[in-house]
């Protein structure tokens, strides 16, 4: 039984040995110099620690403690203040920064509903009163029903028949066109040409021929036709005429059926 005691005491004072062992090698710390000459006082081999105490033993009790028993050194072991981690205190707000650069334009949304009629509005103010009405559109169409035989080197042709002349453009005693405004204007001509005789006509602007309708003779008599577009002015002349050379010149017709015929309309009116 005492064997065993002496075992137990044995093994506690060396565990204290052990847990002792860094303070008895180390040192305990002590309160920081304040001075060069106490800087000089302290013994060879003094370490302290950033984390040690403010508050550390001093020389006296240090001496007191180098002959103290271990178990007496757990009791005066220096006191263990908090310690405040100052970087997650949090400071005052700072000063609004610049403006960034604007984003790219998002994708379109979808297009709404229709919104509801609104009021009516008021009723606005009449216009100043229009020009007057201008003429807009011209036409004729005129045939002959008789044959002619050219008497002379040029020769107009007249015509007996009216299809359309609704604003009398188109002169039958003198067989011209005048054309009533400036503008774009359409012309056709068909004649039936006579057997073994040759039909030579002009289509006239004023004084100028501007196409031609031919025929050369031939035992058979056949239609012949010719078309053209003008651009005139008001006052200007479209008339046919028949050209007389070495041989006779003539078209055919009869009272029964009318086979000389002359049209044309304006197409396009000039813009102001």
């Amino acid at each position: 039984m005492g064997y065993r005691v002496a075992m137990a005491l044995a093994a506690q004072g060396l565990l204290c040995m052990v847990l002792l062992f860094p303070l008895l090698v180390l040192g305990v710390p002590t309160e920081e110099p304040t001075s060069r000459e106490a800087v000089a006082s302290r013994p060879r081999g003094y370490c302290r620690r950033c984390c040690d105490s403010e508050d550390p033993l001093t020389l006296a009790d240090e001496a007191d403690m180098s002959s103290a028993s271990p178990s007496a050194l757990l009791y005066v072991l220096p006191e263990v203040r908090p310690y405040i981690n100052i970087t997650i205190l949090k400071g005052d707000k700072g000063d609004r920064g610049l403006l960034g650069s604007p984003g790219k334009l998002g994708r379109e949304g979808p297009q709404g509903e229709r919104g509801p009629q609104g009021a009516k509005g008021a009723k606005g103010q009449a216009g100043s009163p229009g020009g007057p009405c201008r003429m807009r559109f011209s036409a004729f169409s005129v045939g002959r029903k008789t044959a002619l035989h050219s008497s002379e080197d040029f020769q107009t042709l007249l015509f007996d028949t009216v299809f359309v002349n609704p604003d009398g453009h188109f002169n039958l005693a003198t067989g011209h066109f005048v054309a009533p405004l400036s503008g774009l204007y359409f012309f056709s001509l068909n004649v039936h040409s006579w057997n073994f005789k040759e039909t030579y006509v002009h289509i006239m602007h004023n004084e100028q021929a501007a196409v031609i309708l031919y025929a050369q003779p031939s035992d058979r008599s056949i239609m012949q036709s010719q078309s053209v577009m003008l651009a005139l002015g008001p006052g200007d002349r479209v008339w046919v005429r028949l050209f007389k050379r070495e041989r006779e010149n003539a078209i055919y017709s009869d009272d029964v059926d009318t086979y000389i015929t002359f049209s044309g309309h304006l197409i396009k009116p000039e813009e102001d």
